[in-house]
């Protein structure tokens, strides 16, 4: 068995998270790192929430990343069995006990407390109550806590954390309806499972005295327990859906590359150095939870798009041709992995942050666009229409349409017309409907030479008109 197992626990009630993603990422690498396993496991007890659409966007949404399983994906549902054993197991032992108390009882001491300014929990009232009390009645299985002492969490990244037992509640484990509880159900389960490096969100930090607690009663080993601070929005405060997009499949659909995303959510809060381009086997030689910050990290949304422009243009063309075609697709423009849409891209991979970008940029290559108004209006001009008319005559006999022989009959025309006519931004702005685009030879050669033509033509055309 390996020395270090890692694993990963989403609840499927929705997409992956970044802060998820992340949590995933840090555990896969560390197991990677140390020559250890990394288990996933899908946390469906919540029966109301989990879908299956939602199971399936994790698992492709962890596969879009490159973070491979080792084991699994293991459901909680197939492990009921189980919990319901430990859950009796804890009752013979008198380390859990039923309660009959009812959701308006509770909820009324509850408000009584609040009232004397105590700190709302359980009152303990059914912890002496004889199993046969129960009996007919609707009851859930509540752990015993220590009633005096400190529970301590010896955290890899903070040290030691304190908690007063006094504080904690007797932790409900099984509910009325026999469904298991989150932190009941996670002990069993990462226990049965062997795992030794609980590594997660912060967010998490109040739920691991309960759980220690829990693992003392079940009589397991303790794992070695890390806690990572959380993600902020670019706003601050946590990653909000309001403010933010926040599940790694809105960044895999608005164009980003899985190496950037996950090089960037890597450097959310570990370094190495003053590194910031990792490949994945980079990350593996050098993570290490000594180097996982101790502040929450902020979403930039600038350096995630630096980041992916980077990997775009260094990607092989025809990758990005191929991934670029629902893109386009969702411009109406259906297109297929070709020679020529990699000579396509082979223009635009230096210019664009994203592949969305990159659609949109390629979208004068399949249709004619109007163009830009204020580009129309400084570059097509009255002036400028007998010149683009002159330019699509000499274009159009070129036999060989090649870069060299477009040069030279463009010079003929500004020869001809006595050398002072300024003629690349307007047939750039004819031809792409923009002041920017790749080189203008290298959009004409795409275009070819009957588009070209027929592009000049159509702008001077709406000049005279």
């Amino acid at each position: 068995m390996p020395d270090v197992i890692t694993r990963f626990a989403p609840s499927p009630t929705g997409y992956l998270h970044i802060g998820g993603a992340r949590t995933a990422l840090f555990n896969w690498l560390y197991a990677r790192r140390t020559g250890g396993k990394f288990i996933l496991r899908i946390e469906d007890t919540d029966l109301v929430r989990s879908t299956p659409e939602a199971v399936q966007a994790i698992l492709d949404s962890l596969t879009w990343l490159g973070i491979a399983w080792d084991e699994g994906p293991y459901f909680q549902t197939d492990r009921l069995e189980l919990y319901r054993k430990e859950a009796d197991r804890l009752l013979a032992e008198g380390k859990a006990y039923r309660c009959v108390c009812t959701k308006e009882e509770l909820d009324a001491r509850r408000e009584a407390m609040t009232a004397r300014g105590e700190k709302p929990r359980y009152d303990g009232r059914c912890r002496d109550l004889p199993p046969e009390a129960a009996e007919g009645k609707p009851f859930v299985v509540r752990i015993r806590t220590p009633l005096q002492g400190q529970t301590i969490v010896p955290d890899l990244l903070r040290g030691d954390v304190v908690f007063e037992n006094s504080g904690l509640d007797d932790l409900v484990l099984v509910r009325s309806d026999g469904t298991p509880t989150y932190n009941f159900v996670v002990v069993v389960d990462d226990a049965s499972m062997g795992i030794t490096h609980v590594l997660r969100g912060d967010d998490h930090l109040n739920n691991t005295p309960k759980q220690i607690l829990l693992y003392e009663a079940l009589g397991y080993s303790l794992p070695r327990f890390g806690h990572f601070p959380l993600i902020h929005g670019m706003e601050g405060g946590k990653l909000s859906k309001r403010q933010d997009d926040v599940s790694v499949t809105a960044y895999r659909d608005k164009g980003y590359l899985p190496e950037a995303m996950t090089n960037y959510l890597v450097r959310l809060g570990w370094g190495h150095g003053d590194q910031e381009i990792f490949s994945v086997a980079e990350m593996q030689a050098h993570f290490s939870l000594e180097h996982v910050g101790k502040s929450p990290s902020k979403f930039n949304l600038e350096r995630l798009q630096h980041l992916n422009a980077h990997y775009i243009k260094a990607a092989d063309p025809f990758r990005i041709a191929g991934l670029l075609v629902p893109f386009l697709a969702k411009r109406g423009i259906a297109a297929e992995p070709s020679p020529w849409l990699v000579s396509v891209v082979r223009t635009l991979q230096e210019r664009v942050r994203t592949l969305e970008e990159m659609a949109g940029m390629a979208e004068f290559y399949f249709r004619e666009t109007l163009p830009d108004p204020k580009a129309a209006a400084k570059f097509l001009t009255p002036e400028i229409a007998p010149a683009l008319e002159e330019i699509a005559g000499e274009l159009s006999t070129l036999d060989l349409f090649s870069s060299s022989e477009m040069e030279e009959a463009l010079q003929r025309v500004v020869e001809r017309r006595g050398g002072n006519v300024r003629i690349h931004q307007p047939i750039r702005v004819a031809l792409t409907g923009r002041t920017a685009s790749p080189g203008l030879f290298e959009v004409m050669e795409l275009l070819g030479r009957d588009e070209v033509v027929r592009r000049i033509e159509a702008a001077a055309r709406r000049i005279r008109s």
